[in-house]
Formats: structure tokens, C-alpha cells, sequence
């Protein structure tokens, strides 16, 4: 059965963008539900891996609802959001409006090459028609020595533990979004960007071929979370 909200090819932006548009009020509601709150510890270690100090400039892409930007503010880092959904913007904004936010598209972004200290992406980059386009885009953007740290679902390298992580995507999680946001779709869609995704394995591969140093994943439960990092050399 096709998902509402997943398509291939140059449509996929204007469907994730209607779907996101849709979820924008309650997004942060059901993150919790469906990560059990852990969502919150991940975005953590993802800010963490960072490594700003104060005065460093940061960018956070596919921004959201702001809540890494506001963790990534908080260490003391002059802090962009940036995505492409308007209702999620107004979300962040009312969550802090003292960090810029700006929107725009994570694979041509409005900035000038050699600009951040480090660029993060909560769920996003799997997200993009072309996620190697929003990885180069990061890449061109980051100063050298700047840190790109992505953290998206990931793919269990057991075949037992992604069959039961990938039949809990299915069968679980739409559960939760029919509940809670009246929308069953738009948290199957999950799974099926998973299913399109290289996921862990292929970011690390990608920062590989853009020549990062320090490039390392760091999987939770298995590899069913991960964060990616790497340096721009």
C-alpha cells in the first residue's frame, strides 16, 4: 500500500512538506511517545559530539520545532535553525524567539561556503529527495575542522533485530500518530523513508568520500538509532 507522503523523484519535497505542515503542533508530543521520551537523551550526545564552545557558530538543519537549536544555543554557540516548513518555524520561534531561524532548503543552503563550527540534523537528512546533496551542502558550508553530526533512525545490522525494529515501525508507530494527530500516514511514512535510506552504513560512507576525518557512528538499541559524525578536513 503507498504512503500518502512518501514519493521518489520531484515530488518529495512538496510531500514532506505537506507532511510536516500537517504534524507541526503536536510533533513534540508524539516524539515522545513513540521514542519513549529517549529522543531527548539522543539529541543530547548529538549536540554533545558538536563540541561548541561559546562564540562558535552552529547550524542546525531541518530545524523542526527548534529543540536542538535551543540545546545547541545553549552552550553558548550563535545559532541557526533552518527548514523548509513554515508551521514548523512558527513552532521554534514561539519555543525561542531570541535564535534565527530561516527558511530555506537543506540541499542548496543560504550560506556562504566555510561558515559554521559545526552543523547538526535531528531526523532530517532521510528526509531529503537527495540526502548526499544535504550532506555536501553541510560539508560546503563548514569551516575546517567543523564538526557535521547527523542523528536519524537507523538500520540494525542484525536481520533479526530489524526485522522486529522495522515490524514495530509498521504495525506500532501509525498507532501512535492515528491517536495523537489524527493521521495514520504520516508515521508509517517512517518506515517507508527508512526502507529508501541507507541509513548509519551509508552516511559513514558518505562522509568517507568527502574526505572527513574522525568520520565514527554511535548506535543506540542496536543500530535502531544512530548518530553519525565527522570533521571537515
Amino acid at each position: 500500500m503507498a504512503n500518502a507522503y512518501y514519493e521518489s523523484g520531484d515530488s518529495r519535497a512538496r510531500k514532506v512538506n505537506e507532511l510536516f505542515a500537517s504534524i507541526a503542533p503536536r510533533y513534540d508530543r508524539i516524539n515522545d511517545i513513540q521514542s519513549f521520551g529517549m529522543h531527548h537523551r539522543w539529541k543530547r550526545r548529538l549536540v554533545g559530539m558538536a563540541a561548541l564552545r561559546a562564540g562558535d557558530r552552529a547550524l542546525d538543519v531541518c530545524c523542526g520545532t527548534g529543540d536542538i537549536a535551543e540545546l545547541l544555543a545553549a552552550t553558548g554557540a550563535r545559532t541557526t535553525g533552518l527548514d523548509f516548513t513554515a508551521e514548523m518555524l512558527e513552532v521554534a520561534r514561539r519555543r525561542n524567539g531570541a535564535i534565527e531561524y530561516v527558511q530555506g532548503d537543506a540541499m542548496n543552503l543560504p550560506f556562504e561556503d566555510e561558515s559554521f563550527d559545526a552543523l547538526t540534523v535531528g531526523f532530517g537528512l532521510r528526509n531529503l529527495a537527495e540526502w548526499k546533496t544535504g550532506l555536501e551542502e553541510m560539508h560546503r558550508v563548514a569551516k575546517p575542522g567543523g564538526r557535521l553530526v547527523v542523528l536519524d533512525f537507523g538500520r540494525p545490522d542484525s536481520g533479526l533485530w530489524r526485522a522486529l525494529y522495522f515490524a514495530y515501525l509498521r504495525m506500532i508507530v501509525p498507532v501512535y500518530g492515528k491517536l495523537f494527530c489524527g493521521n495514520w500516514s504520516a508515521y508509517a511514512y517512517i518506515l517507508e523513508s527508512l526502507k529508501n535510506y541507507p541509513a548509519q552504513r551509508g552516511v559513514e560512507q558518505g562522509m568517507t568520500e568527502l574526505n572527513c576525518k574522525d568520520v565514527r557512528v554511535v548506535n543506540f538499541f542496536g543500530g535502531a538509532m544512530s548518530i553519525n559524525h565527522g570533521v571537515k578536513a
